[in-house]
């Protein structure tokens, strides 16, 4: 039974739904405010519940027949009524009605301060609140028509601020993105400006090479017709001189037959015993031989000599005890400051097509040139005069070396071949053929009786003097071997190739020791110092590279290019470095300051360089031809 002590039912439960809801109804809570003003406070109060009463009062039953409504007219009405139900939704639905939405009533102040602290997660200050609240409602000291409405300004307050917030994280997304977009925008026009930079730098070569063809083609039609007519009168004088050897062997032979009939007659016998008649089968067997036949016979013999030779002789073996390397000493004891003021001294012009190559005789002060119009020259220095000059290769030559005595020259060629050639007569000693390719650098075994070469066909070769047979192809690059060198009084081979890298090979067995990485371009030249603890190498972008032979590692990069290096040489000292560069200068780098001096004077590429024995003159060799000599 319910007892009319404090607080109704309903109006608790109308606080209890304004505690559990974010907003309650204004009109609501004035309900319910008049609603406890008008029937106080209400508690409710346990009642047992017995069983029914034994008391005398009959109940009387009421005969429910005459109100029982038939089944299939329930079942009529029910449908009649859903019909029309039905008829009216759908009559809704095709007019589109939109209800009216509910009215939005404002928050009461004690839902506000609920809310407000539910929000904050403020839970324990939340429960003191309700629990004080209900506490002072229940004694009666507060009633609930004196709580006003939040005003609608604090509602719209709290509205924007959230508004703000989803505005604030909205705005931190927005700036994100644009500072991607900002960077993403710098990489684009920085990757722009290099590619136009890029564009501009291939767009001037390629017009510099149009512009290089185009030269080339004029200077080649320049000397069309003066190649035609060197041509005809090469052709005229070879006729003339197999004319003129004919000749010539009549008549030699007509004075030999004179001098054996002038012997004949000193000796006492008649010359009518001289001119008998002979038939024309044995006349050639009486008639004395000529200088040509006489020299194909000798030839002939030669060679047969030769094939007995090759077959008797034995391999030559590598020295195993070597002596040291004498230039240890000459080193230390050379003190002088290096040399950088040279100035052009000399020009000779000594081939017609570019020089590939200057080398210095090793004991006296000879220089040989060779060039791509296949001829090698010996110069006499200081005056540059030519003692003697070599042909015999079919192509261009591209190297040559002396003998550790001096007295043979190993040359290469585009022809495929290495030859040997001696000094004394300048004849061709022996040919060395088995690459497929044309041949790039060679160089003598400090013993003598071994030459190496390296080719265009990703190979090198050591060839035996005495055996006249290769002993050994090295086979590790992937592409053109374009120089080789052996180490100084030693049985190890250099090597540098167009797949960017230095090998190191024992010439024993042909095997790689080590490769050397490091240089970004195809490598042109490879040499030793003269003490042979450092290498120099060059590549085709114009850098030049220091390794330190002793632990094979690099120790200093210098970049002088663009423009390719095409050859290095250290001077007697191993002081000075010179490059021979393809924009026609020769650079000089000191090695204990790293200051690099230039020397101007080649009109064109230069190709070659080599220092003199006292590092006082040094010899380039450039495309135009000539031999320049600087000191």
């Amino acid at each position: 039974m319910a007892a009319q002590r404090g607080i109704p039912s309903s109006a608790l439960r109308v606080l209890e739904e304004a505690l559990g809801m974010g907003l309650t109804a204004a009109g609501d809570a004035r309900d319910t405010a008049d609603a406890v003003a008008a029937e106080g406070a209400y508690y409710l109060e346990q009642v047992t519940i017995t069983e029914a009463s034994e008391d005398d009062y009959e109940y009387e039953e009421i005969p429910d027949d005459n109100f029982s409504i038939p089944e299939g007219e329930e079942d009529l009405a029910k449908a009649i009524q859903m019909a029309q139900e039905q008829a009216t939704d759908t009559e809704i639905l095709e007019r589109k009605t939109v209800l009216p939405s509910k009215p939005a009533v404002p928050e009461v102040i004690e839902d506000f301060l609920c809310n407000f602290l539910i929000k904050m997660g403020m839970t324990r200050t939340l429960d003191c609140f309700q629990s004080e609240w209900y506490e002072l409602i229940q004694k009666g000291v507060t009633e609930l028509r004196t709580v006003g409405n939040v005003p609608d300004v604090y509602t719209q307050i709290m509205l924007l601020e959230n508004e703000n917030k989803n505005l604030k994280k909205d705005l931190k997304h927005y700036k994100q993105a644009a500072d991607k977009a900002r960077e993403d925008l710098l990489k684009i026009q920085k990757e722009r400006d290099f590619h136009r930079m890029h564009h501009k730098r291939i767009v001037q070569e390629k017009n510099k090479l149009i512009s290089d063809l185009k030269g080339l083609k004029l200077h080649y039609a320049s000397y069309e017709p003066t190649i035609r007519v060197l041509h005809e009168k090469h052709h005229t004088l070879l006729k003339e001189k197999m004319l003129t050897s004919l000749e010539r062997d009549k008549v030699v032979a007509q004075i030999s037959g004179l001098q054996e009939i002038l012997k004949n007659m000193e000796i006492g016998h008649s010359y009518h015993a001289r001119e008998m008649k002979v038939d024309r089968s044995c006349e050639k067997e009486n008639t004395p031989e000529g200088p040509t036949q006489k020299g194909l016979r000798e030839a002939r013999e030669q060679n047969k000599c030769k094939t007995k030779m090759k077959g008797s002789t034995k391999d030559s073996e590598f020295p195993i005890d070597m002596q040291p390397n004498p230039n240890l000493n000459v080193c230390k004891e050379n003190l002088s400051p290096a040399k950088f003021d040279y100035k052009l001294k000399n020009i000779f012009r000594l081939h017609e097509l570019p020089v590939s190559c200057v080398s210095m005789h090793p004991q006296k002060d000879i220089l040989v040139s060779c060039g791509e119009d296949r001829l090698w020259k010996v110069l006499g220095l200081p005056k540059g005069n030519v003692l003697l000059t070599g042909f015999g290769h079919t192509d261009w030559l591209s190297d040559c070396c002396f003998h550790p005595s001096g007295n043979k020259l190993a040359t290469s060629s585009g022809d495929t071949t290495v030859k040997l050639w001696d000094l004394h007569k300048g004849d061709c000693i022996l040919t060395f053929e088995g690459h497929s390719h044309a041949v790039w650098s060679c160089t003598w075994h400090s013993c003598g009786n071994f030459v190496a070469s390296s080719s265009l066909d990703k190979t090198s070769k050591i060839w035996d003097v005495n055996s006249e047979r290769c002993r050994c192809t090295l086979y590790g690059h992937t592409d053109s071997v374009n120089s080789i060198e052996f180490f100084p009084f030693s049985n190890t081979l250099l090597t540098s190739s167009a797949d960017k890298t230095l090998s190191v090979w024992d010439a024993r067995t042909g095997i790689c020791e080590q490769s050397l990485y490091g240089h970004m371009h195809s490598i042109n030249d490879a040499i030793f110092d003269p003490r042979g603890h450092m290498i120099a190498s060059c590549d085709a972008r114009g850098v030049t590279k220091l390794w330190d032979f002793r632990k094979l590692l690099p120790i200093v990069s210098i970049d002088i290019g663009p423009s390719p290096g095409n050859e290095v040489n250290f001077d007697s000292s191993g002081q000075v470095l010179a490059q021979a560069s393809g924009n026609g200068v020769i650079h000089l780098l000191d090695l204990k300051s790293g200051e690099i001096h230039k020397l101007m004077g080649h009109e064109s590429e230069a190709h070659t360089v080599v220092f003199s024995h006292d590092g006082e003159i040094l010899f380039s060799g450039g495309s135009d031809g000539t031999v320049r000599t600087w000191s």
